[in-house]
């Protein structure tokens, strides 16, 4: 294996966390806007109202994007198993 196909492994494996991680953490910062907006408006500084709204919304996405991320990892998975058998 040389250095080239190390560094394309690299990128396509970040490229992967971000396809997994991005739709759960963009979820995250959008209901953190709506919930800093909301707090900025009504001057209410309670802890609890930026963390509970955000655990359910979290929680929620998790379910929703469930099947789009274990699709995008098992393709990953299989990809890299292929290279594996490949080499050997």
């Amino acid at each position: 294996m040389n250095e080239a196909a190390v560094i394309e492994l690299g990128r396509e494996s970040m490229w992967v966390i971000l396809k997994i991680a991005g739709p759960i953490m963009m979820m995250g910062l959008l209901i953190g806007l709506v919930i800093a907006l909301f707090q900025a408006l009504t001057t209410i500084q309670e802890l609890t109202l930026t963390f509970v709204p955000k655990i359910i919304v979290i929680f929620g996405s998790v379910v929703l994007f469930l099947p789009f991320m274990l699709s995008t990892i098992l393709e990953y998975s299989q990809k890299l198993f292929d290279r594996m058998t490949s080499l050997g």
